[in-house]
């Protein structure tokens, strides 16, 4: 009987299937993620990540990113850290440092003190076209009509998509109402992320994310970057900021323009089993 071994793991309480496809054969089709991640049928996660060989000689890793509904994404910033341990606790790789090959790019992951992880994610983009988002110019922000209200909101490429809501109090965001009829809205083509993003003071913010084709989730690494560089470029928040998720606080530091983001944060090992089909 087929059977296929894998990890549990958190960032932040945004959990992962990670799966070794190195050191063994692995065939999945959007039916069985959806099994796989699915919280009382099967194993249950935010998102399943694979570990494969890259082609490229600049990477240790290929990448892969599945979401809770079977799509394959771009880019996970809190399942970099996650992957980034796997490979480490499992004896694949012993380098302090690793680059990954993502389907937006490559990305370094780097291990700090104290059980944290820091993910080089790469430059911000906010042309519309690169989001992609339907819009005549590129702003700063933009109104959008929502179920007969008007919401403005920032889009950010963080290599996934997304779109960032400021609100008084994260707390009683509507998120539950809104975070779906954004990801979907037809100004989005590909789908996109939500962010509701509450800021305290120019060093810290509240934020919660309606991640797209998995829900809200307790943690978004790539969201906290997308909330941050919103606030950056409306001039609200500094270069270094202390974002708070539902699952605990990611730091973030964005220079400025032209800058790259560092988003550092833990990872926690939960489990390992099997999957027998």
């Amino acid at each position: 009987m087929p059977q296929l071994e894998f990890s549990k793991l958190h960032g932040l309480g945004n959990d992962f299937v990670v799966i070794d496809g190195i050191g063994q054969s692995v065939s999945l089709d959007p039916e069985r993620i959806r099994c796989i991640a699915h919280r009382h049928y099967g194993v249950g996660c935010d998102q399943l990540l694979i570990v494969e060989a890259s082609d490229r000689s600049d990477a240790d890793f290929r990448y892969r990113i599945f979401n809770a509904d079977g799509g394959e994404a771009e880019q996970c910033g809190n399942g970099a850290r996650c992957f980034a341990a796997f490979v480490r606790n499992k004896g694949l790789t012993d380098k302090d440092e690793i680059t990954l090959e993502t389907l937006s790019g490559l990305l370094r992951v780097r291990f700090i003190d104290g059980g944290l992880l820091s993910v080089d994610m790469g430059c911000p983009k906010w042309a519309p076209a690169d989001i992609p988002f339907l819009a005549e110019q590129e702003s700063e922000s933009y109104p959008i009509e929502v179920d007969g209200e008007v919401q403005r909101i920032s889009v950010v490429d963080m290599g996934n998509p997304h779109a960032v809501i400021q609100v008084d109090n994260v707390r009683e965001a509507d998120v539950a109402r809104l975070g779906p009829l954004i990801e979907s809205h037809e100004a989005f083509p590909n789908r996109v992320n939500v962010g509701f993003m509450e800021v305290r003071n120019p060093h810290q913010i509240r934020l919660r994310v309606f991640e797209r084709g998995s829900g809200e989730t307790l943690a978004c690494g790539s969201g906290a970057c997308a909330a941050v560089v919103s606030g950056r470029r409306q001039g609200l928040l500094g270069e270094r900021v202390s974002v708070e998720l539902p699952g605990g606080s990611l730091l973030v530091a964005w220079p400025g323009p032209d800058a790259c983001i560092e988003m550092t944060g833990p990872a926690a090992h939960v489990f390992d089993g099997q999957v027998i089909w």
